[in-house]
């Protein structure tokens, strides 16, 4: 093989080293909850860093399409698929800070993708963390909707419940339309109790604020953020997501109260 031919191999190889890292990273801020221009800006910095200049990434909300190469370059193409998940800020924060890092020029290709791995493998929040942020929500969010104190301590429990129901059968074990429905079902059954049992005051308070965990906020929020940059599709298919959610969650509640009025023959609460 002449110098020349393996010159060509070896800097077809470094692109394509530089179009994976830009993949990858696009991959888990998408899985992560970033919003679609976000990708696409963190792909587009990293390959014109590198000096891969005929780049394109298509970003949808749940997928990837790549593609590069000219007369001068080496055809590139890759498609991910990346289903719709809950958000990790913390790493959408550290791909954009590495991004940052690596348009200073303060890393290899070699050293970006490793990087990457290990944003990747960052370790979540442990499962009594997400319980007992799930009962701090609900009891500060009841508050703020107006509720007592007594109502933010049954949100409280009810939020604390809800979310080791979560981790423990819904997220496992249920369909997101099933186990949203489910949730939103004990969070109602749970407030019921309490207010029977006087411990909070204001039952609307209480369920309000305790649903607040199975709230799909940054999707929502999102998808309103894509809608107006112009990426209708994914937009879309965010707002439809969150949407559904909602929709899940009112039923479970509505379904709740539904059981109550046919056992107990219509009395009030």
């Amino acid at each position: 093989m002449s110098e020349e031919a393996r010159g060509l191999e070896e800097k077809g190889e470094w692109e394509r080293e530089v179009l994976e890292a830009a993949m990858e990273a696009g991959h888990i801020l998408l899985e992560n909850g970033a919003e679609i221009f976000r990708v696409e800006e963190t792909i587009d910095r990293i390959c014109r860093h590198y000096g891969v200049d005929f780049a394109d990434a298509f970003v949808l909300s749940n997928g990837i399409l790549m593609t590069a190469g000219n007369v001068r370059e080496q055809y590139f193409a890759k498609v991910q698929h990346i289903p719709v998940s809950g958000a990790h800020l913390d790493r959408v924060a550290a791909v954009n800070q590495l991004s940052r890092g690596i348009e200073a020029g303060h890393y290899t290709v070699e050293q970006a993708r490793q990087a990457l791995k290990e944003i990747q493998n960052m370790p979540g929040k442990t499962k009594k963390m997400q319980v007992l942020a799930s009962g701090i929500g609900s009891g500060c969010f009841c508050h703020l909707f107006g509720g007592s104190f007594a109502d933010s301590v049954a949100a409280f429990i009810a939020g604390f419940l809800l979310y080791i129901f979560v981790l423990s059968v819904s997220a496992p074990k249920l369909s997101k339309i099933v186990g949203n429905i489910a949730g939103g079902f004990l969070v109602t059954f749970l407030c019921m109790v309490m207010y029977q049992l006087r411990i909070g005051e204001h039952l609307n308070y209480m369920i309000i604020g305790s649903i607040i965990p199975l709230v799909p906020g940054v999707p929502f929020t999102n998808a309103i953020r894509d809608i107006a940059d112009g990426d209708y599709i994914s937009g879309s298919v965010r707002m439809l997501d969150a949407l559904l959610v909602f929709f899940c969650i009112a039923l479970g509640v509505g379904l709740m109260f539904t059981v109550y009025s046919r056992v107990t023959g219509g009395a009030i609460l």
